[in-house]
């Protein structure tokens, strides 16, 4: 049955209707939400394109009936895979003191164990700053970086790449490279842990020197010096926890200190937070952490007095246009000093490759049945290979695993350290017991005996004083 004009009519009306809410429906799943947890603070989920294009994921987090324009602070993260909630008590601190927050999951993308790149990082900060000055009631003069740890590399870099960054914020950040920093911290993780000064000196000399010249660790001879430098119209506020173990908090400050005030900045401001871990959360010892949430089954510890209000206040102070002059708080004591580690130390390498070519030549030419076989050089030979392998490898696990690969401790040494060192001095034993066994038999001197027996003698000798520097004998 056919409609009339004038039943056709209403109902084209009705299906207008409906198409248009249908679409505004759409629209409005399709915006981003903003939602508020009863805390007084609004949280808008967002996406923003970081370095590269890669899609980054965050919350901006603003105080619920604030007029504005707001000062904005944009949340750099520290090592690792960096989660946006490791950050969550910072970011609601910033927001209710009037600061709209971006806080974002690090990239995942062009970032791994074995791969930094600090410069990416910096595009994915400063993306983030861009995205809070497009916002409404954010005041696109007054939004700044705020770091922790590694951020402490990345914020400052990102500021000294834009004049967008109006300043910056960070906590735990070193005045050193990346792996003179890793360095100082495991070792006194592992003097926490009950491990001797012997084996820490390998861990923070031999040991970083090799993974410094074989390319192991990333980003170990990133400079932050330079970036300082260009900070010198930039406000910072660069604090420590008074109990940091995972940068050194003394010698850091003192460099943060003496390069922007050698750059000329006039409102570097240095500080330290009392009670305060790596992470400014509140600790006993630096070690542990009091209260606060979960994350990743350990406690993040909660906000240390002051902590806050001191980072807030500061960026208030900024934001009016009042930003506080220089100045330096006395810096707490620090346990260690940190240990300089060489650039291209490329005898670190070349030192265990020529001792495991040497002691692996023996076995070699027993398949091509050059020369004599002697029972006691076989045994020298077997044991140099693992000896050498093991020193290595054990000092190396420190960086790979952390302290944990330093356990058990037995007599001040890890249980595994004394394995390599029971090798060591096997190889010693196995060495004067071949030497013995030629000078019985009294060899015929030959070609073959020479490229027989020539590479695992020498290599037998270099051990020594090799296995004295990486500390085996100590």
């Amino acid at each position: 049955m056919l409609l009339s004009a004038t039943s056709a009519s209403p109902m084209r009306s009705l299906l207008t209707v409906l198409s248009g809410a249908l679409a505004g429906a759409l629209l409005l799943l399709a915006a981003p939400m903003a939602y508020a947890r009863g805390d007084g603070l609004v949280r808008q989920e967002v996406t923003f394109r970081g370095g590269g294009g890669l899609v980054l994921h965050g919350t901006v987090l603003r105080k619920d009936g604030l007029p504005g324009p707001e000062p904005g602070i944009v949340l750099v993260g520290g090592s690792g895979s960096g989660p946006r909630e490791e950050y969550r008590q910072e970011a609601e601190a910033f927001a209710r003191a009037g600061i709209t927050t971006l806080v974002y999951d690090k990239r995942t993308v062009g970032y791994s164990l074995l791969h930094r790149d600090f410069s990416l990082l910096a595009d994915d900060a400063l993306a983030g700053v861009r995205l809070l000055q497009s916002r409404s009631g954010v005041n696109p003069r007054q939004v700044g970086l705020w770091g922790f740890s590694e951020g402490g590399w990345v914020a400052p870099l990102a500021a000294s790449r834009s004049t967008d960054v109006a300043f910056v914020v960070t906590i735990g950040g070193s005045g050193y490279d990346s792996l003179r920093t890793q360095a100082w911290n495991l070792t006194t993780h592992l003097q926490h842990q009950g491990v001797g000064e012997p084996f820490r000196r390998t861990v923070a000399g031999p040991a970083a020197q090799f993974v410094a010249s074989t390319g192991l660790f990333p980003a170990a001879g990133y400079d932050p010096l330079p970036v300082l430098e260009r900070l010198h119209r930039t406000p910072v506020l660069a604090l420590w926890g008074d109990h940091d173990t995972q940068v050194p908090p003394k010698e850091s400050a003192r460099i943060f200190r003496e390069t922007l005030a050698r750059a000329g900045n006039g409102h570097a401001v240095i500080g330290f937070v009392a009670d305060g871990a790596h992470n400014g959360h509140r600790t006993s010892d630096g070690f542990d952490r009091i209260g606060g949430p979960l994350f990743h089954g350990k406690k993040l510890g909660e906000l240390a007095p002051r902590y806050a209000q001191t980072m807030t206040s500061w960026v208030q102070a900024v934001a009016a246009s009042h930003p506080p002059a220089s100045s330096a708080a006395p810096a707490p004591g620090q346990a260690l000093v940190t240990t300089p580690v060489p650039g291209h130390a490329w005898y670190a390498w070349l030192a265990p490759a020529l001792l495991l070519l040497g002691f692996a030549a023996y076995p070699m030419s027993a398949l091509l049945g050059q020369g004599p076989v002697l029972r006691p050089v076989r045994w020298l030979a077997g044991l140099g290979l693992l000896a050498v392998m093991a020193t290595v490898a054990c000092s190396i696990a420190v960086f790979v695993a952390g302290n944990v690969a330093a356990a058990p401790v037995v007599w001040g040494r890890p249980a595994v350290w004394l394995v390599v060192q029971v090798l060591a001095v096997a190889v010693v034993v196995s060495a004067c017991v071949s030497a013995a066994a030629l000078w019985r038999r009294q060899l015929t001197p030959s070609w073959a005996v020479w490229l027989r027996l020539a590479p695992v003698g020498l290599a037998a000798v270099g051990f020594v004083p090799w296995a004295v520097w990486w500390g085996v004998a100590a």
